[in-house]
């Protein structure tokens, strides 16, 4: 009996210092900083896929805008191959593929991270766009559509707008006109079907967002002409 006991409160205890963790989880992130900054700077925030790194989106720096600053964030939870994710992923049970819990506890971590950085530059008239591939895309589908008056260009690749993240989100029209919605998907994709990706012109249409729906002859990932349709995206 007392083991047993005993054995319940290390549980909980465990789970509790993992609540604590996660709620107040500080994420590891780098930066590209033009050589001036003023208020009206513009600044690009990255999310990375499951299983890479901070390092993966953040090469596309050479080709973005000079005058921007560029975040890429770092997930706070290690995978297998020294990777990190956003949240747990159960590729056997569609119904449990997304960890919610976690997926929101990242959620809530990164929209942090972006208030402290903006507030830190002092970019209270700057524009302040979005760029996630995969997991990554799928959490930047809900940052744009929980707080549209935060963000501006928002680009989602090789994901899908996952439902039960979007129980929250902004639908009057007004309040998400300065969207602006880059997506695109590959059309051999085998880890997130194109049709998963496809569900995104239907919402956004609901919605009235401005998007741009792309396909692309590749698998999960970012080919040249998907690259050069982006960069064009976010140059304008």
């Amino acid at each position: 009996m007392y083991s047993l006991l005993l054995n319940n409160i290390k549980s909980i205890l465990k789970s509790f210092f993992k609540y604590i963790y996660l709620c107040g989880m500080n994420l590891n992130y780098i930066v590209r900083e033009p050589q001036n900054i003023t208020s009206k700077t513009p600044i690009l925030f990255m999310l990375h896929g499951y299983g890479s790194n901070e390092q993966d989106l953040f090469s596309f720096r050479e080709s973005l805008p000079e005058d921007w600053i560029i975040v890429s964030f770092r997930a706070p939870l290690s995978t297998e191959f020294e990777g990190f994710s956003w949240y747990d992923i159960d590729f056997n049970n569609p119904e449990k593929f997304v960890d919610l819990q976690q997926a929101n506890e990242a959620l809530q971590a990164i929209t942090e991270h972006i208030m402290t950085i903006i507030n830190n530059y002092g970019l209270s008239d700057s524009k302040t766009h979005l760029c996630g591939f995969s997991q990554g895309g799928i959490l930047c589908y809900v940052l744009a559509l929980r707080y549209p008056e935060l963000f501006n260009l928002v680009a989602c690749l090789s994901c899908y707008p996952e439902e039960k993240l979007l129980t929250d989100i902004v639908t009057d029209k007004k309040n998400l006109e300065n969207l602006r919605f880059f997506i695109s998907h590959g059309t051999d994709d085998a880890i997130i079907p194109l049709d998963w990706g496809r569900k995104a012109a239907e919402l956004l249409y609901d919605l009235s967002c401005y998007f741009s729906f792309r396909e692309y002859m590749s698998g999960h990932g970012v080919n040249q002409k998907n690259y050069m349709d982006l960069m064009d995206f976010f140059s304008k």
